[in-house]
């Protein structure tokens, strides 16, 4: 049985950043699954597909570490700038535009340490 499609809309969370964000995929392929435009492997663009998660939290993030040393040793979260790569897996059977589509259960990583999950796909009827 396959995975559910994501589209744009979708609902991501990184595991340093403290709240949801809503992925953006631009109309550029044409192809769309329950009205709205159906994502890919490289659809990870950070502020254009990926949007901050508010907060960041991880120190491997020079804002996080230079603001928690200021505050001697208190974490201190600062505002989130996805640094990412592209989507790991995606779907084995179906391509959009030359890239495997994005499916429910992929993650994608952060430069600064985290691991972006899909929360909810954007679409619940179709699967790839």
């Amino acid at each position: 049985m396959g995975r559910p499609q994501v589209t744009s809309t979708a609902m991501l969370m990184c595991s340093f950043g403290v709240a949801p964000a809503t992925m953006q995929v631009l109309p550029v392929k044409r192809v769309m699954v329950e009205g709205k435009p159906a994502a890919t492997i490289i659809d990870a663009t950070p502020f254009v597909n990926i949007p901050p998660f508010a907060m960041c939290m991880s120190l491997a993030n020079p804002a996080v570490a230079a603001a928690t040393s200021a505050a001697l040793g208190v974490l201190t979260p600062m505002p989130c700038t996805p640094v990412t790569t592209p989507w790991a897996g995606g779907s084995p059977t179906v391509q959009i535009g030359g890239a495997p589509a994005l499916v429910a259960g992929t993650t994608c990583a952060c430069a600064y340490g985290g691991v972006i999950q899909i929360v909810m796909p954007g679409s619940v009827r179709t699967t790839s």
